[in-house]
């Protein structure tokens, strides 16, 4: 399963909630009928999905047996995944950004900068949030600053500095 996204609120009245993409593209998910959602660790589910738009940086969903607010809010937190086989190979050195999301960045002098949050598109190139103990830093990620992801490993290993 590869995450896409996270359900943040309920959206409205009628049993919509809201999703936080974690894809290059907005709409992305809308790509995909079905979805699983769960906890990282599980219980997934598969579930159809009724209805979906784009709403600026985020989604509004409407899912089954969710036909008000009140459900719509249990549903706070949980994960939104599609199946691997289902997206398209990437070539080497191209990753996933729901790939990247919580992966560890550590720079060349072994001091742990923290973990990636979140992803952010500039124009130019993508950036890492990274939200550590002194809290958010931005990383390019561009060749020169990142040095190595190892996805197996959970790390990002970057020639940065926390006081960048």
């Amino acid at each position: 399963m590869v995450i896409m996204g996270r359900i943040v609120a309920a959206h409205g009245i009628r049993g919509w909630v809201k999703i936080q993409p974690f894809t290059e593209y907005v709409d992305s998910l809308l790509d995909y009928r079905t979805w699983w959602i769960g906890h990282e660790h599980g219980p997934w589910r598969e579930v159809e999905v009724k209805q979906c738009e784009a709403h600026s940086k985020t989604l509004a969903a409407q899912l089954p047996d969710c036909p008000d607010r009140t459900a719509a809010e249990r549903l706070k937190g949980l994960l939104i995944a599609v199946p691997r086989s289902s997206l398209p190979e990437q070539d080497e050195g191209e990753y996933y950004w729901s790939d990247l999301i919580g992966l560890t960045v550590v720079n060349e002098a072994g001091v742990s900068l923290g973990t990636v949050t979140s992803l952010l598109e500039t124009g130019a190139n993508e950036v890492l949030s990274v939200q550590g103990d002194g809290g958010e830093i931005l990383v390019p990620f561009v060749a020169s600053a990142i040095k190595q992801v190892d996805l197996k490993n959970r790390t990002i290993r970057v020639d940065w500095s926390a006081d960048y």
